[in-house]
């Protein structure tokens, strides 16, 4: 039986969430992930939590925090902010966006390293970070077959990524079975980001357009991570 997520505790995207999943690496929970998407005032405010788990919170510990402002229903860049704790490593980041000069303004400090860096990108209008572009593809009507260019600034470059819709799938996520469309954001190999890697998206077929599954398929050594959709509500 194929499940809707919107059914009972969902409404149709855009609307107030908390989605909950479970990170799986190298065949293990390797952590949990929180995203909760917030109305505030004329814009939406978007949150996402990373902690690691079990065996690889003891060998590598992981505290993230993400936090962005996006206007309108298209979920234009207005500002992020980023904290990363990971191992001894601990920075912070923020970009701020000027949708009337067309600036993005990014600031970086490493506080382990005592390290700052300052850069100014310019952008096209309605520029996203790359989770405000997740959250734009959930408002397109994208039909396999079919592919999108979407502005997505990493704070140091801008690049048009082409989001491509590949395949009706129904997935299977702890034990239960979805009607899902796959999607793959075309965002490494220097795109947007310079490492090598692919990015897949499957996107429940209901007016939620949830993610149920996302897969970052990295070179060595990282290999594999794959974030599972465990609980959908308010």
């Amino acid at each position: 039986m194929l499940l809707s997520v919107s059914a009972g505790a969902q409404e149709p995207f855009p609307a107030p969430e908390t989605l909950s999943y479970r990170i799986e690496w190298r065949m293990v929970t390797a952590g949990q992930a929180q995203l909760q998407l917030e109305r505030a005032q004329q814009n939406w405010e978007i949150k996402l939590n990373l902690q690691s788990a079990g065996l690889v919170s003891r060998l590598f510990r992981i505290e993230d925090t993400y936090k962005v402002m996006a206007s309108n229903d298209k979920f234009c860049g207005e500002s992020s902010a980023f904290e990363a704790k990971e191992g001894k490593r601990h920075v912070t980041e923020t970009e701020q966006f000027d949708n009337i000069k067309h600036k993005a303004v990014f600031d970086m400090h490493d506080l382990a390293k005592n390290v700052q860096e300052h850069h100014e990108v310019d952008i096209a209008p309605c520029t996203h970070e790359i989770i405000g572009a997740l959250a734009f593809l959930r408002m397109t009507k994208l039909e396999p077959g079919k592919s999108m260019m979407v502005p997505i600034v990493n704070g140091k470059k801008m690049a048009n990524a082409r989001i491509e819709a590949q395949a009706k799938e129904n997935i299977t996520v702890d034990g239960k079975m979805y009607a899902t469309t796959r999607y793959e954001a075309f965002i490494f190999d220097n795109v947007v980001f310079r490492k090598k890697g692919s990015m897949l998206i499957w996107l429940s077929d209901d007016a939620a357009h949830v993610p149920v599954q996302m897969r970052f398929q990295m070179g060595f050594p990282i290999g594999t991570i794959t974030l599972e959709l465990e609980k959908a509500g308010k």
